[in-house]
């Protein structure tokens, strides 16, 4: 499977069909490559974690009603991949800049230079609840490690720790991903070429 294919594309225009470029493209490719392989193994993850629990979920339904048995302390396994696995979406949606946000303003607003301050105002305002949510994560991760013991589940004694590391990861790729489509919102706004027009403007 390739790196560079997604079904999902992402317009990185306001509304322009013609440009179905992904925001990685529009950034340097020391910066836009690493976060293409990000995006990618996050595809992977929510496969993999979908499949699993689909697959799991079946098999404990023939376990518990066709052979009277029981699939071992799979709630605890099963949980930490469906939170990786939601987690992994997350930053999907974040690569997509497809997260649902109440902003009725775009309804209503019909200048371009008011749009242009609304979306921004929105993305720095995304961008900087997302870093408050990584910080919030690190503060619980050292909750953790102050205990001589870690938290662990009952029976599997899986780390709580392990999944909030995860979480606290997918909050920084999301804040890599905001801030991306902020870097483009204001290169727009300045009036700046982005790399992709910039690209092909040599390739004539």
């Amino acid at each position: 499977m390739s790196i560079e294919k997604d079904d999902m594309t992402t317009y990185v225009g306001d509304d322009d069909a013609e440009k179905p470029q992904k925001v990685t493209d529009e950034l340097p490719p020391i910066i836009g490559y690493p976060m293409k392989l990000i995006a990618f193994v996050m595809r992977q993850i929510v496969m993999a974690s979908g499949f699993l629990m689909a697959f799991t979920f079946g098999a404990v339904v023939v376990i518990r009603y066709g052979f009277g048995g029981d699939l071992f302390a799979y709630e605890e396994w099963l949980l930490a991949f469906s939170i990786v696995g939601f987690f992994a979406g997350a930053v999907l949606a974040s690569a997509r800049n497809l997260h649902i946000n109440a902003d009725i303003l775009g309804i209503v607003i019909h200048n371009p230079r008011m749009i242009w301050w609304r979306g921004f105002v929105v993305l720095l305002v995304e961008l900087l609840i997302i870093l408050f949510m990584v910080y919030a994560c690190y503060v619980s991760l050292l909750d953790d490690f102050s205990f001589p013991r870690l938290r662990s589940t009952p029976v599997l004694r899986i780390p709580f720790v392990t999944w909030r590391i995860a979480i606290m990861c997918a909050f920084g790729f999301m804040a890599m991903f905001t801030a991306a489509y902020l870097y483009v919102h204001i290169r727009k706004g300045l009036g700046l070429p982005l790399r992709s027009e910039t690209l092909k403007g040599a390739a004539k």
